[in-house]
């Protein structure tokens, strides 16, 4: 199962450690894509390893005396930038997060540091893909939320109701309009006018008599 990771100077046992701890770790769905050693040119009994996966990186430290090896990962999201540095004596491979922690192993044989940035530079750009897509549905989701809640308040409105004209009888030349007898309340200011004015001396009792029937008249 190793084998595949072994095209590029990796060291089979570093591997084989590596290996054997990390099919421990993966999560559902999740794919080793590069494992990288450490070659160091004096003494290389422990190298540090790196291993890519469609889901993060990790770092792995050989500790007491190579019988236990600790490990450091950071998810693709977390990590803001991947950057490789070739010296003199292989190179440096490194990444940042999103909070600022960085993590870096050197003494990479060149060729492993070039193929783990650019696995991680893939990995970054899928990353940032996949955030793009998340936040087009995002902002679907709002605007047709935003467009149903505006159809509701338009399908609820109440259409208002236009005031019903009343309608006047038509007329003609020749139509006569009825002279609206007075209203009792009209008639009764005037009999008591009429009535004062009787008794103030004013009028007549004859002139009094003769306006009262008037007015009683034209009811």
């Amino acid at each position: 199962m190793i084998e595949k990771f072994l095209h590029d100077e990796q060291d089979p046992k570093a591997v084989e450690r590596v290996y054997s701890r990390l099919v421990d770790l993966l999560t559902t769905g999740e794919e080793i894509l590069y494992i990288a050693t450490q070659k160091k040119p004096i003494v290389n009994l422990f190298p540090d390893c790196i291993a890519l996966t469609n889901k993060r990186v990790l770092f792995f430290t050989p500790a007491n005396l190579g019988l236990s090896i600790k490990f450091v990962d950071f998810v693709w999201k977390d990590i803001v930038e991947v950057y490789t540095k070739e010296e003199i004596i292989g190179a440096v491979f490194s990444a940042k997060t999103t909070n600022g922690a960085e993590m870096g192993v050197d003494y990479l044989p060149k060729v492993q540091a070039r193929k783990l940035y650019q696995y991680a530079q893939e990995r970054k750009e899928a990353e940032r893909e996949a955030r793009r897509q998340r936040e087009l549905e995002e902002k679907r989701a709002e605007s047709g939320s935003l467009q149903i809640d505006h159809a509701a308040q338009v399908a609820f409105q109440p259409v208002p109701t236009q005031p019903q004209k009343q309608e006047l009888p038509e007329l003609t030349p020749f139509t006569i309009i009825p002279e609206t007898p007075a209203k009792p309340d009209e008639l009764t200011e005037k009999l008591k006018k009429l009535k004062t004015l009787f008794e103030n001396g004013l009028i007549s009792q004859e002139e009094y008599n003769n306006k009262k029937l008037e007015l009683l008249s034209d009811l």
